[in-house]
């Protein structure tokens, strides 16, 4: 083999290792892209299993005891207001995005009324919400993402506060 030759075959193995690492890069880029979605999705279904545990305990009021938020997330792990401890969540689950157990709390005087995730990264999903997390659209970081439960105020059981809408009243900050 002459040295002509070695080196058109060097030169091509050179291309070929570009491109394949530029074609390792997409596919990288691609995946970061559609991990994000997932925790999206699991931060939207995480976030409403908070916010459905916040209102079965709101309206799990034993009889003759008035309806009232809980004061922290334990509380939705064992309802103490019973002789047997009924459970509304199984477990505290972590922030999806952020992969931390901290979650910020919205509160209402010193009740728990919901819960947004701490970061503040941009979401990806920006529109075609259910009509439940349709305060989210067009957010400009997760930490808007608030998954609260809107207390019924009025004598026709409508609420102050639009049902449904992420609202956040006296957030917990550090």
């Amino acid at each position: 083999m002459m040295a002509h030759e070695r080196g058109m075959m060097l030169l091509g193995m050179l291309i070929t290792l570009a491109l394949g690492s530029i074609g390792l890069m997409a596919m990288v880029d691609n995946w970061a892209l559609e991990r994000q979605r997932e925790r999206e999705q699991d931060l939207l279904f995480v976030g409403d299993q908070y916010r459905q545990a916040i209102r079965k305990y709101y309206y799990g009021a034993p009889t003759g005891q008035p309806r009232q938020l809980p004061t922290n997330m334990a509380m939705l792990l064992e309802d103490e207001r019973y002789p047997t401890p009924v459970r509304y969540l199984r477990r505290l689950y972590p922030d999806p995005i952020t992969g931390g157990d901290e979650w910020g709390e919205v509160r209402i005087g010193d009740r728990l009324a919901g819960v947004y995730s701490k970061s503040k990264a941009q979401p990806i999903k920006q529109d075609g919400f259910v009509p439940a997390n349709a305060g989210f659209k067009m957010k400009e970081s997760y930490e808007d993402w608030s998954f609260v439960f809107a207390i019924p105020t009025r004598a026709n059981g409508s609420s102050v506060t639009p049902p449904n809408v992420a609202v956040r009243i006296n957030p917990v900050r550090p």
